[in-house]
């Protein structure tokens, strides 16, 4: 992963070619005492959903940082109820906009 900026980055795909990606949140975990990445590369999915991945990720290292896949799923669960939650608050905050 090479850092563009706090935002975005940029990977290497499975066929060699440069993607961009946006940054949309980190978080440690007190759970599993590892730092995550949650972040998009902007496709959508059959359903037209923008597709959002996770990894494992060191803070620390300044410039480039290798992204570590997430392997067990008791960390998937971490994962899934914090989307699960900003999801809810997101629904939450543009309903009582209207």
């Amino acid at each position: 992963m090479k850092n563009q900026d706090k935002n975005s980055f940029t990977v290497i795909n499975d066929e060699g070619k440069e993607v961009k990606c946006d940054v949309l949140f980190t978080f440690d975990s007190d759970e599993t005492k590892k730092s995550y990445i949650v972040y998009t590369d902007n496709t959508k999915d059959k359903e037209g959903n923008i597709q959002v991945y996770a990894s494992i990720f060191n803070p620390e290292s300044e410039d480039s940082t290798e992204l570590l896949p997430i392997e067990t799923e008791k960390e998937w669960k971490v994962i899934e109820t914090i989307l699960e939650s900003l999801q809810e608050e997101i629904k939450n905050s543009s309903s009582n906009n209207n």
